[in-house]
């Protein structure tokens, strides 16, 4: 079966919906967005809460590294969301932007346009941000960003054990200054999650020029000659095509981007006939470059139950579901990762090169350690904001059904290592102050090992594991490992652009979704000719 429309959007994840929502808001243009997962009915993800359960299970990919070299060959599980909405639907909801030193490198990378002065207006035209105002944040944006109505204590104390070690208090990590400790800002209006699919593309669904197509499998992107004419995909088990009678957007992220382009036929020559891929166009950097954050977590027991760990008991799970319920309040409008800062681990760094999140709850995540059962804990996560390690995205075989190969390469250069076991030093420096040790009982993990830089590192080597953050496997620039130009085309096709976070050239120095949302402002003003 063929339909046509005007704009095919391949992955309805941060920046799919942003561009779903711009482009059909013309009612003369015909937008089709195509998602692989559901739709975003489980009620989960509209808590801020369930975030922590949506870390691994049907929602996201199910992917695993390939064993990490300099992790002790550990397999480490690669959350990749897999639902509309995408991972702006089951992520922590942190909303932190990136230092503008980031973007002003990217220009220097070769994203000709991209630096802070040319993408701060789309920061701002996507935020809509209850509590700040001014020249650093937006108001109307589709985009809900708010503070936490009532921290956690234990959370509070955090900021507070901060402080007592040096790092300044910082009310807005998306100001002019970066560094310092406080309690994030969260992608949430009114106490419930607010996704790409809700803040983008929820008030869109009406119109009739859009089609938004869920549970569908894309096989590739069709071409004829060398320019981009629609995209094959399978659904209710039959088989598609959907023409793009101006252009073919994909928006599949760091890891789905790159599979599907090699399925197309674009990407290494070589490692395409290696699966017998008919070669549409040989571009070697197509699944290069990936880059993500390695946090490492370090976990503590508490004197009492101050952590949202009670919770977990019956009658204070029902407390607080009736809360939440009738009043739209409690533990579940908490995300968990209520705490951060920025800060140093090298102290000649022009800018913070560590980011910390601290959990009020200890095992929230998939993968990591949780405390004594009957006991209450809390978790502070660390990672080196800008690593030098690169990895790689590539095809276990021709067959789409199949997960790519994930490589990210953590701690793959040295300087990374250092860094981060700073970061675990410090952390351990954090628990270590007298307003978190009014709670602390023990530190769990790590344990033994001492306090030396070499029980860090293979502390790190052994805990750490993905933030997940992956980016950069379809760069923007002109050297011969980019993919994509300044304005997002694929270099050497036609009818066909990039517009999610593969295509950054280097990773940002903070949580990554919110520079995602940016990148799909701003390629939409490029298809409608507005930039």
């Amino acid at each position: 079966m063929m339909t046509g429309f005007d704009y095919v959007i391949v992955g309805g994840g941060s920046a799919g919906c942003v561009l779903a929502a711009r482009l059909s808001r013309n009612p003369a243009v015909r937008v089709c967005l195509i998602e692989a997962g559901k739709r975003d009915t489980n009620p989960l993800i509209h808590m801020p809460v369930g975030f922590a359960k949506m870390t691994t299970g049907p929602l996201t990919w199910g992917l695993v590294t390939t064993p990490q070299k300099h992790a002790n060959n550990r397999q480490i599980p690669y959350v990749q969301a897999r639902v509309l909405g995408g991972g702006s639907s089951i992520n922590a909801e942190v909303f932190t932007r990136g230092h503008p030193s980031d973007f002003d490198r990217w220009e220097q990378e070769g994203a000709d346009g991209w630096g802070f002065k040319n993408i701060q207006k789309y920061f701002i035209r996507s935020e809509g941000n209850s509590i700040l105002a001014g020249s650093w944040h937006g108001t109307d944006g589709p985009l809900g960003v708010s503070n936490l109505d009532c921290p956690n204590p234990v959370s509070r104390a955090f900021v507070q054990s901060c402080q007592e070690i040096g790092i300044p208090y910082n009310p807005d990590f998306n100001g002019p200054v970066q560094q310092g400790a406080g309690i994030y800002q969260l992608t949430v209006r009114n106490n419930r999650r607010c996704s790409t699919a809700v803040g983008y593309l929820r008030p869109a669904l009406k119109r009739k020029n859009l089609t938004v197509i869920t549970g569908a499998m894309v096989l590739k992107v069709v071409f004829e000659g060398k320019r981009a004419v629609g995209v094959q995909y399978i659904a209710d088990k039959q088989m598609h095509t959907a023409r793009a009678e101006q252009e073919v957007l994909v928006t599949s992220g760091a890891i789905g981007t790159p599979k599907l382009m090699m399925l197309s036929g674009v990407g290494p020559a070589a490692h395409l006939k290696e699966h017998g891929i008919p070669v549409v166009h040989d571009l070697p950097g197509v699944g290069q470059n990936l880059q993500d954050h390695f946090g490492v977590d370090i976990v503590a027991e508490l004197k009492g139950h101050d952590s949202f760990d009670k919770y977990n008991q019956y009658k204070w799970m029902m407390w607080a579901g009736l809360q939440y319920s009738l009043f739209r309040s409690g533990p579940v409008a908490s995300n968990v990762v209520e705490g951060g800062a920025f800060w140093y681990g090298d102290p000649a760094a022009s800018c913070p090169d560590l980011q910390f999140h601290f959990l009020a709850g200890a095992g929230a995540e998939a993968g990591v350690a949780s405390v004594p059962k009957g006991t209450s804990g809390i978790t502070l996560n660390s990672y080196t904001l800008r690593p030098k390690a690169r990895g790689s995205v590539t095809l276990r075989s021709s067959d789409p059904r199949e997960a790519p190969i994930v490589d990210p390469n953590f701690l793959g250069h040295p300087d990374d290592l250092r860094t981060t076991a700073e970061g675990v030093r410090l952390s351990y420096e954090m628990f270590g102050s007298h307003s978190l040790q009014k709670y602390i009982s023990k530190v769990c993990l790590p344990e033994g090992g001492g306090r030396t830089l070499k029980a860090y590192e293979d502390y790190a080597r052994q805990q750490g594991r993905t933030s997940y953050h992956p980016t950069c496997t379809c760069k923007m620039g002109r050297d011969e490992m980019a993919v994509v130009d300044p304005r997002l085309h694929v270099h050497g096709l036609e009818g066909i652009r990039i517009c999610d976070s593969s295509v950054m050239p280097s990773l940002l120095g903070s949580n990554t979704n919110a520079a995602t949302v940016m990148i799909g402002e701003r390629a939409a003003d490029f298809i409608l000719g507005n930039a």
